[in-house]
Order: structure tokens, then sequence, then C-alpha cells
């Protein structure tokens, strides 16, 4: 089958799918977008976190085909996403009374957005997200086979959530598993990410 779908902004067209492909693997092998990770395939580490419509989703679990007209953001659109949402004036005012609804950016409003060049391709060349710029800054990238999920999710949460706790991060942050870390550093990073959100506003 044929899946048309937009992936950090732009129109994609996947060809040849059979029922059974994960939205996973057309992103990484059909697409050329490697930055979501495949390692458990069972939605249990978080590793492979895209945002379908606004939602964190776990992309192993996600069938090709229902993304058939749906919008798909992958960490390596996650910078202009994050541009064109505080263009919006969607920068996690959400949390705060901005009235973004509890999934924040809307499906209209998620379609509405273009990545520039060829940034959403690669990731590269791009002023990195808050959240990406704070994960740098805090030390909470090791190894990075999780991070980009991390990063989708937390985005995800920063989003709806401005001055989220701790236990609001590790409720976030729960179905995202890191191998390398005793976690502290990547709970650093969203507070970062949190204080200078709210700094800018």
């Amino acid at each position: 089958m044929r899946v048309n779908f937009t992936v950090n902004g732009r129109q994609q067209e996947a060809d040849d799918v059979w029922e059974g492909e994960s939205l996973l693997y057309v992103l990484r092998e059909r697409l050329g977008l490697p930055g979501s990770k495949n390692a458990c395939e069972q939605g249990e580490c978080g590793s492979c976190t895209v945002r379908l419509d606004g939602v964190p989703v776990c992309s192993c679990l996600v069938a090709a085909g229902q993304v058939e007209g749906r919008d798909v953001v992958t960490v390596e659109g996650l910078a202009d996403f994050a541009k064109q949402r505080e263009a919006h004036g969607h920068g996690g005012a959400c949390g705060t009374g901005g009235g973004c609804g509890t999934q924040g950016v809307s499906t209209d409003e998620a379609k509405q957005w273009s990545a520039k060049g060829t940034d959403s391709q690669t990731g590269e060349g791009v002023e990195l997200s808050n959240i990406q710029q704070a994960f740098i800054d805090a030390g909470a990238v090791q190894c990075g086979f999780c991070t980009p999920g991390l990063l989708v999710q937390a985005d995800a949460l920063l989003e709806t959530n401005s001055d989220p706790s701790d236990q609001d991060i590790r409720e976030a942050l729960s179905g995202n598993l890191c191998r390398c870390t005793g976690y502290e550093k990547i709970l650093d990073a969203v507070r970062l990410a949190a204080a200078r959100q709210g700094e800018a506003v």
C-alpha cells in the first residue's frame, strides 16, 4: 500500500508498505530519518517516541497505515517544530492558561508549519530547541540512544506544563528508559528547560 502523511512539516509518501510495517520502520528505513531509535520494538523503552498529531507515541507500535493523512514530528524536526509553536504563541504557556488544550498544538496548527531547507531531514544547521540545548548544558546525554525519545517526550511535557514538578517530570518520562544514567541529569535538563522557558515568557 501507499501511505501519505506529513513528517516534520513536509508531505511524504511511502510506497510498497506492507500491513504489519511499523511507523518506526518507515521513518528509519524508507524516509532516512534515523533519529527515532529501534530498541525493544515492544513499546517498553520509549527510544522511538515521536509525536503523532501532537501526541507522543511509540512509533514501533503504530502501524504505518494508521498515519495516512496525519502529522508526525520526529526528533529531527523538533527544533523547527518548537520555533513554529513559539511563533503561534504556544511557547509552553499552555500550563499557565495559554488555552492550548491538553494536547498542546492542535492537528490543524501542526499541519501549518513547514521546516526550512533540509533541516528537518538531518536536524543539522538549525538552532536547537530549548529542551535540546538544556540536555546538552545539563550533561544529560551519554550514549545518546534514548535521547531522541526523551527529547520528544520532554518537549511535549513542557508544551502543556510550563512549570512541572519533579513528580510531573518523572511521570511524563516514565515510559522512556535510559541504561547509562541514574536519570538525575535528565531531570536536571527538563528543570533547566522549564526555567529558561519561564524566563522567556
